[in-house]
């Protein structure tokens, strides 16, 4: 421990308490992806490329050792204590979203990133029952990602499955992260091309009602004037 840690901050109030906890760097978009339904490390991990593992099980132990988190199993789960942190963080993202939210900045636009947290948020209750492929590229990035429904569930693919496309998505990167956090309504970006889905006409139909969003993207659209 440092001395730093050691000393704390040399306060007895409940907010220092809480600062304590979650504001080291990754706890609390640790909490975030937590309470976003993510339970396997590999998931928290793969959700957070900039934290390491190493970081990640350490800043997992001190959720623990705060009655946060429960390590049952392959899964860590909130705790009561932890599902009572909904409030806290999402009302700290509808501060941000009002206050400092503009548009991104380039360091902050990851496509691998953003297709995890898509492939999490496709209703596919609202396409087809079979084996799906969804296409996505950047008009200004050289990925192309690919999300596969199969038996197994949804998986994000950096190379071509092989079995046929029922629709492509294409944007630049910038905007579909706006659509995804509720700057820029879908239809909108539809609308003006920014956003353009081809494929199977009964897919593509049903594309906008399958793509459920971030969690916090109505959030975020309530702020936008």
């Amino acid at each position: 421990m440092s001395d730093d840690e050691a000393r704390g901050y040399g306060q007895y109030c409940p907010i220092v308490r809480a600062v304590e906890v979650l504001g080291e760097r990754w706890p609390v978009l640790i909490v975030r992806d937590l309470l976003c339904g993510r339970t396997r490390f590999n998931d928290l991990a793969r959700g957070n490329p900039g934290l390491s593992r190493t970081l990640l099980s350490k800043r997992l132990r001190q959720l623990e050792k705060a009655g946060i988190v429960d390590h049952v199993g392959d899964d860590y789960l909130l705790t009561p204590a932890g599902h009572e942190l909904r409030e806290v963080v999402f009302g700290l993202g509808a501060w941000g979203a009002k206050w400092q939210f503009d548009d991104p900045r380039d360091r902050e636009l990851d496509p691998e990133l953003l297709m995890w947290w898509v492939h999490y948020r496709l209703d596919f209750s609202q396409l087809p029952d079979r084996r799906l492929v969804l296409e996505f590229r950047f008009r200004d990035r050289p990925q192309r990602f690919w999300i596969l429904r199969d038996s197994q569930g949804p998986s994000v693919c950096q190379h071509d499955p092989g079995f046929g496309v029922d629709a492509l998505i294409e944007s630049d990167l910038s905007t579909m992260y706006q659509v995804w956090l509720g700057r820029v309504p879908l239809r909108s970006a539809l609308r003006d091309g920014r956003v353009v889905m081809n494929g199977t006409p009964a897919i593509v139909r049903r594309l906008p009602a399958a793509l459920e969003l971030s969690e916090i993207a109505g959030i975020v659209a309530s702020t936008v004037h």
